[in-house]
């Protein structure tokens, strides 16, 4: 996984409406990415919900705000529409942009291992450097980790 000091990889998706979308379309911005498991689960609803509800503060501040997570693009539109989240999604179903960050890997439920999203996001800052990588994200105070 990236650290705090390394170069944000550049990576190019696809949003909830397929549109291209870059990290380099955010340059001189700091940027909150924030990977997370799955839409509309109640981990990833509070995360995307704690960061709707604090968006005009992280705005405020100079972030923008970019979710990220395998499912597809109508799945993110329909998670956008249900909880009115104002920022964009990015469809990540090839993994190659969890794998470029190294949140893609192996987890533990009930006892059984598998391959998953391990919930991280990453402070970039204007120059394009991870300044903070949170891996343990509170989902229902998640602004307030990102801003403290």
């Amino acid at each position: 996984m990236l650290k705090e000091g390394d170069k944000a990889p550049n990576f190019e998706s696809i949003d909830q409406d397929g549109n291209p979308i870059k990290l380099s379309d955010y340059a001189g911005k700091k940027v909150v990415l924030y990977f997370y498991p799955k839409d509309n689960t109640p981990g990833c609803t509070a995360e995307s919900c704690n960061l709707r509800d604090n968006y005009e503060t992280l705005q405020k501040q100079g972030y923008a705000v970019l979710g990220v997570s395998g499912d597809s693009p109508k799945s993110h539109k329909k998670f956008i529409e249900k909880y009115e989240l104002p920022f964009p999604l990015i469809a990540d179903e090839d993994k190659s942009v969890h794998e470029a960050f190294g949140t893609w890997g192996e987890k533990q439920m009930y006892g059984k291992t598998y391959m998953g999203t391990l919930r991280t996001t990453f402070v970039i800052n204007e120059e394009g450097v991870i300044e903070e990588v949170i891996a343990k994200v509170k989902t229902k105070e998640h602004t307030a980790q990102i801003l403290k």
